[in-house]
């Protein structure tokens, strides 16, 4: 149902004329999840219109869809886990691609949920976890995450080892698009996961899984989504790039505000892309977030859009990043010269020439720093 008092006029302001180039209009991937916000906002607000740029968005089943699809040109640009812009640069599981993440979606989003049959059987968290492991020794529990090249694989394995778990032989981690988790949950066929919103809140409202930990929780300020393209398009579309990040700007700045979040829920409802209630949306938007337990958590910083200048892809996120890929054995130690001059090159808003709109310098704003844990 249209919350008719909250919706806000698409635009008031004059839009720009088309930019030029050969690539009208620009084709965006995402996902279904919750923090793909920003891109959804910003069409139903005309603010790619705004900024005088036409965008084509494109929801895709996974990310391994996603990589490919970028990879291969079917795609301009992507809403993308911050991983894979490290990944894709290296040739991690594909052939090498000049991708840079120049703009950050958000901050957090993501929780681990536990199957429902777990915490019948005492889980709680995972030190308890680990002993009902060690109690069970014919069974291998299975969880899932999204991509090896995910924050939700880091955080999924530095709980479970948290809890004493050996990650390598004591539990089995498979990869699932967000969209398949609640299904294998509930077939039992996997035992947990680390997914985005709504997916943890869908299986907890069909009553088959409970929130054991939030990615804020766990790694507070760590980046979660990026705007993820490549140098060629970048050089070739300088005025098309600039002006979709100066719309993201200002759609992450409007999911930011509380007073905006039920319009922002009815928007991603509208869109059709989910395929669950407006009601499991609000969850992790508006909250309060059930976590299944007979308990909620406030949800005012669950995502952070805006604040924090979380879409600036600093030099301390990119380091958190390529900490992660040494740590969870996607790079050895011996790599990690390389893949530190990879992450300057593909981790950057300031050395690539991306020009600010017109539209963008009359409307931008001074943003306030803060120092967050992950800056």
């Amino acid at each position: 149902m249209l919350v008719k008092s909250l919706i806000m006029p698409k635009s008031a302001t004059v839009t720009q004329a088309p930019l030029s180039g050969v690539v009208q209009p620009v084709r965006i991937g995402f996902q279904p999840l919750v923090d793909c916000a920003p891109l959804l906002v910003a069409r139903e607000l005309d603010l790619f219109k705004k900024h005088g740029v036409k965008v084509d968005l494109s929801c895709e089943v996974g990310w391994a869809t996603i990589r490919e699809k970028l990879l291969y040109g079917q795609l301009d640009a992507v809403h993308a886990i911050a991983g894979l812009a490290l990944a894709m640069r290296l040739g991690l599981s594909n052939p090498a691609c000049q991708v840079v993440a120049p703009f950050v979606f958000n901050l957090h989003g993501n929780a681990i949920t536990l199957s429902r049959d777990l915490w019948n059987r005492g889980v709680r968290d995972a030190a308890s976890l680990n002993k009902l492991i060690r109690s069970t020794p014919t069974r291998r529990f299975t969880f899932s995450t999204v991509s090896r090249f995910s924050s939700h694989y880091f955080l999924l394995r530095q709980w479970l080892i948290a809890g004493g778990i050996d990650v390598e032989k004591d539990v089995r981690i498979v990869v699932l698009p967000p969209t398949q988790m609640v299904g294998n949950l509930e077939a039992g066929l996997i035992d947990g996961g680390c997914v985005g919103e709504p997916w943890n809140s869908a299986a907890i409202a069909r009553g088959t899984g409970w929130i054991a930990a939030t990615s804020e929780q766990l790694a507070p300020s760590h980046p979660e989504k990026v705007l993820l393209t490549t140098e060629k398009f970048i050089h070739s579309h300088p005025d098309e790039v600039a002006a979709i990040i100066a719309a993201l700007r200002e759609a992450c700045a409007f999911c930011d505000e509380p007073d905006h979040r039920l319009q922002v829920a009815n928007i991603l409802h509208s869109s059709g892309y989910f395929g669950v209630g407006e009601d499991i949306l609000k969850r992790s938007l508006v909250g309060p977030l059930d976590l299944g337990t007979g308990k909620t958590t406030d949800v005012s910083s669950f995502y952070v859009f805006q604040k924090r200048d979380a879409n600036e892809p600093t030099r301390q996120r990119g380091q958190w990043l390529l900490n992660q890929f040494i740590t969870h054995g996607l790079i050895s130690s011996a790599e990690t010269a390389e893949a530190t001059a990879t992450l300057a090159a593909c981790w950057t808003s300031s050395t690539l020439p991306i020009p600010q709109t017109a539209a963008a310098k009359k409307t931008s704003k001074p943003y306030k720093r803060t120092t967050p844990a992950i800056a």
